[in-house]
C-alpha cells in the first residue's frame, strides 16, 4: 500500500493529505490509522472524491 510506504518515511507528528476515489477507504484508511496508532484528523467526500488528513502516531 503506498500510504504505508508514505507514512513509514515521516516523522512522527507530520501530517499526509490522502485523496482518493475507492469509496473502500472509509473503511479502510480509519482501520489502518487505528490498527498502527495514527491519527485521523479529517475526513470529508465531495463527490467521488475521498479526503483524508493522518497525522503520524
Amino acid at each position: 500500500m503506498l500510504l504505508h510506504k508514505t507514512v513509514r518515511g515521516m516523522e512522527a507528528g507530520q501530517l499526509v493529505k490522502v485523496e482518493a476515489t475507492d469509496p473502500s477507504t472509509t473503511r479502510d484508511i480509519p482501520k489502518f490509522c487505528q490498527f498502527l496508532g495514527h491519527e485521523l484528523i479529517d475526513q470529508s467526500q465531495q463527490d467521488d472524491l475521498y479526503c483524508y488528513v493522518i497525522r503520524k502516531g
